[in-house]
């Protein structure tokens, strides 16, 4: 990440090509840059022009990756280039040029955006983070279901949890109730970024499966958030002695389960609820 200052005259060329933005001036300077720092340059692929990067607002101590977070653009990589002086927009890119050259002509980058307050000029040049791996999930209920069939294959087998040995239990039937409880579990735990047995308005696993329509007579939960998929998700509970034993208790009959991401934020994270339960 840089942020840097560079103070210039506004200058009046008798040809002003107005049309052109700053961003359109940076790509041709990259498709015929001629020389960087006295040496010769070679040619490299334009940047993309990406508007959320344009509207970035950096406040004084805040990183210019979470400024761009903000602006809806999650970035692996970024830098600013800011420039105080220029009132057009060939005056900009000349202050630019001078001093930044190499990272004008950086491959670590592929979108810029370009953004202006007066004669005030900021230039972001960013690489966009990879797709959450959030957004090659299945629906919740088919993830669900990955779910039971993984613990169903789990619990056919005789198992250690911790200090604990349990007998191959019968599979557990998917119950429609549950699911939609462990399902409102997961939203709450996403939209609020909690991580909690007991919801936002104080309701545990009883209470949300007996909202959901399910008279139990013996309830569970397990809960996961960061794994990317419904077997990564089993797996970090079969390695927790609590939660294995949870999921190899022979008491319960009837699962549960689904997940649920923060979509109002960039960086996304998966959070799970296994809800198991045995009626009246």
């Amino acid at each position: 990440m840089l942020f840097a200052a560079v103070a210039a005259h506004a200058q009046n060329p008798q040809n002003r090509h107005r049309h052109q933005s700053l961003a359109d001036l940076i790509n041709a300077y990259r498709a015929a840059p001629g020389s960087c720092e006295g040496r010769p340059a070679v040619p490299v692929a334009p940047l993309a022009l990406e508007p959320a990067l344009s509207r970035a607002q950096v406040a004084s101590g805040m990183f210019l990756e979470q400024a761009l977070e903000r602006a809806g653009y999650p970035v692996a990589r970024a830098e600013a280039i800011y420039v105080e002086g220029p009132l057009d927009e060939h005056a900009a890119m000349a202050a630019i040029a001078s001093t930044y050259c190499r990272t004008l002509l950086s491959t670590q980058f592929s979108a810029i955006g370009a953004g202006r307050s007066g004669a005030s000029w900021l230039v972001v040049l960013a690489q966009p983070a990879p797709p959450s791996p959030a957004s090659q999930l299945a629906g919740w209920q088919q993830a669900g279901k990955a779910i039971l069939d993984a613990v169903n294959a789990a619990r056919s087998s005789a198992r250690s949890c911790g200090e604990q040995q349990f007998a191959p239990a019968p599979a557990l039937a998917w119950n429609a109730a549950l699911a939609d409880a462990a399902l409102a579990h997961s939203l709450d735990m996403a939209t609020h970024r909690s991580f909690s047995h007991q919801g936002k308005d104080g309701r545990v696993v009883g209470d949300r499966a007996l909202q959901a329509g399910y008279r139990w007579r013996r309830i569970g939960e397990n809960i996961a958030s960061g794994q990317d998929s419904p077997g990564d998700a089993v797996a970090g509970w079969l390695s927790s002695p609590g939660h294995c034993a949870n999921l190899m208790h022979r008491g319960f009959t009837d699962m549960g389960a689904a997940y649920a991401v923060d979509s109002a934020r960039a960086s996304t994270r998966v959070y799970w609820t296994q809800v198991f339960g045995t009626p009246h």
